[in-house]
């Protein structure tokens, strides 16, 4: 039987159990990260868009510090929008803060028209580090 190496990042563990799913687990070599939206420290959404896109990076990376990655081992992201027509062009001027140099990783945008109060959620998949040799 398989068991989830399940990855919590720093101070967020109580969320996650409250809302019953893990952030991220790790298996076969990779790093599979929940989608992460842009949630304050109570669970709620920080209210204007480019701030919640911003917090919604900031809580990736503390996943994918937590699995000992970095955005730089992303190689398939998925973003969901909340009315994308209007909002895409605002959420793609602050996710290349966060993007990196090429080559960049895989990428598939799905609109939606309702994110649990949110606007915008990113989910991963990272390429999990060898072990250093000694």
């Amino acid at each position: 039987m398989n068991t989830r190496d399940v990855v919590f990042p720093a101070g967020r563990r109580a969320l996650y159990e409250r809302n019953r799913y893990s952030p991220a687990i790790r298996a076969n070599g990779m790093l599979f990260v929940s989608g992460q939206v842009g949630s304050r420290e109570d669970g709620s959404p920080e209210p204007e868009l480019e701030a919640q896109v911003r917090l919604a990076f900031e809580n990736l990376n503390a996943v994918l510090k937590a699995g000992e990655c970095t955005f730089n081992d992303v190689i398939d992201v998925t973003v969901v929008m909340v009315d994308p027509q209007s909002n895409f062009e605002r959420v793609w001027s602050v996710v290349q803060e966060y993007w990196g140099s090429a080559p960049h990783p895989t990428v598939t945008a799905v609109g939606v028209t309702w994110l649990y109060g949110f606007q915008f959620e990113i989910k991963v998949i990272a390429k999990l580090r060898e072990p250093s040799a000694s």
